[in-house]
């Protein structure tokens, strides 16, 4: 078998052997506890001020039983789907809850890889992995590590890369 069909063969579309920090799931519920925080702050307040018709009332605790599912559920969701691995061909990426998507970008198509951790991510000690390759696909990015994998994720990958032949185009 040539290298080349041995290459593909491992590159087969698969489930990632690795899941995301935990805490993770309370940064994700925390993301969208701003958004329902704000949504239902804002309908109170309309609400309140326009002696809005029972029917209104009933939509605003429709919409917070929503967001109590939503917040609960949600995180959990996505902890379970997201996954990633890296392997001395590839970094694999599964993510999605309710479409879920499959990355692969073999290490020679690497171009850049980046760690970035916003104010929630740096209060819980987590961090975002960006892998930018030559692909139109744009970059894969591993969400919800732990800072110290994260960071221990980088340095592996930049070892690899530089040490990939190809010249990630």
């Amino acid at each position: 078998m040539s290298q080349a069909i041995a290459h593909r063969l491992q590159l087969r579309l698969r489930p990632p052997a690795n899941q995301v920090h935990p805490r993770a799931v309370l940064w994700w519920a925390l993301q969208s506890a701003a958004f329902w925080v704000a949504l239902l702050v804002g309908g109170g307040v309309a609400l309140f001020f326009t002696g809005a018709p029972l029917w209104l009332v009933l939509i605003e605790v429709a919409v917070g039983v929503v967001a109590v599912v939503d917040l609960l559920v949600e995180p959990r969701l996505q902890y379970r789907a997201h996954r990633w691995e890296v392997t001395d061909q590839a970094v694999y990426v599964q993510s999605g809850v309710l479409t879920r998507e499959w990355r692969i970008a073999p290490l020679s198509r690497v171009q850049t890889v980046d760690s970035e951790r916003g104010p929630l991510q740096q209060w819980l000690k987590l961090a975002t992995v960006t892998v930018t390759t030559a692909s139109a696909s744009g970059p894969l990015k591993i969400r919800g590590l732990g800072q110290d994998e994260a960071a221990a994720l980088v340095d592996r990958l930049t070892a690899v890369t530089e040490a990939t032949p190809g010249d990630a185009t």
